[in-house]
């Protein structure tokens, strides 16, 4: 019995000690110079974004630490998380009806378009559409980024919570519901074309904010999977370590993709 007793208690020992590895690495993340809001930021940014600066917002003469696309998809994708959230579909994990849903995969469609419409403009001479322009990258990201979110969100309810949990509901119930997002949506770009020096920490902030609930839910997911808790949270309390581990799992990233492009723009005397 004691020894049944000592093995049954080393998955609880190992997972105690993860999430408190995973306080240490957010903690160290934070706390790691720089420890200015906009330096942190732009830390955050020059993982995953270019930050090309005649494709990049200003305000009050500083750059937003996100180019204009990347913008728009995060504060969308932060609309998509935080509506969802308010409106108390947590435990949803139903896709929005089939209409909705291909209107949200539309919008991803027009950024992939959009995207690499923008993409060609690096090459000479290379055919491209029509001329990008930002207002145009941040309207077709921020859509995308809140269709991404509104598709995301049910599939990490199903995994982080036990099925006697959820609720077999879609996450929008249709046109109507989605309409409030879209609005939300049109207020953002409105936001960010202001370009209202006042504007520059809060937008930085919440872009930042969007980039590292989309990297921890991603890799909260793994995270379940990985140490076989998909499916295991009956509440908050329960759902608190995987998503320890999954945010610490997002500063990881972030820190080596920045470490990565940092070695890269070194070794090739490149702007990676």
């Amino acid at each position: 019995m004691r020894q049944t007793g000592q093995a049954e208690g080393r998955p609880a020992f190992y997972l105690r000690l993860l999430g408190l590895m995973s306080v240490v690495i957010i903690a160290g993340f934070l706390l790691f110079p720089p420890v200015t809001i906009l330096g942190k930021s732009h830390l955050v940014g020059y993982a995953i974004c270019h930050q090309i600066p005649s494709r990049t917002f200003h305000l009050n003469g500083q750059p937003l630490p996100l180019c204009a696309r990347c913008t728009g998809i995060y504060l969308g994708a932060l609309v998509g998380i935080a509506g969802l959230t308010l409106m108390g579909r947590w435990r949803a994990v139903g896709f929005p009806p089939r209409r909705v849903l291909f209107t949200l995969i539309g919008f991803i469609v027009v950024m992939g378009i959009d995207g690499l419409n923008s993409y060609m403009t690096f090459f000479p001479d290379a055919p491209h559409l029509y001329e990008p322009r930002n207002w145009l990258r941040l309207t077709t990201g921020t859509f995308d980024g809140l269709a991404m979110g509104l598709i995301v969100y049910p599939v990490i309810n199903g995994a982080l919570w036990h099925p006697a949990r959820l609720r077999d509901e879609p996450v929008l119930k249709g046109f109507r519901e989605l309409l409030p997002f879209l609005a939300a949506g049109v207020g953002v770009i409105l936001l960010v074309l202001w370009q209202n020096p006042i504007l520059l920490y809060p937008l930085t902030i919440l872009s930042t904010l969007g980039v590292i609930l989309m990297l921890g839910m991603v890799t909260t997911g793994l995270i379940l999977v990985l140490t076989r808790l998909e499916g295991a949270a009956r509440s908050w309390r329960e759902a608190v370590l995987p998503v320890l581990m999954g945010l610490a799992a997002s500063f990881l990233m972030i820190g080596g993709m920045d470490w990565l492009r940092a070695a890269l723009t070194r070794a090739f005397n490149l702007p990676f």
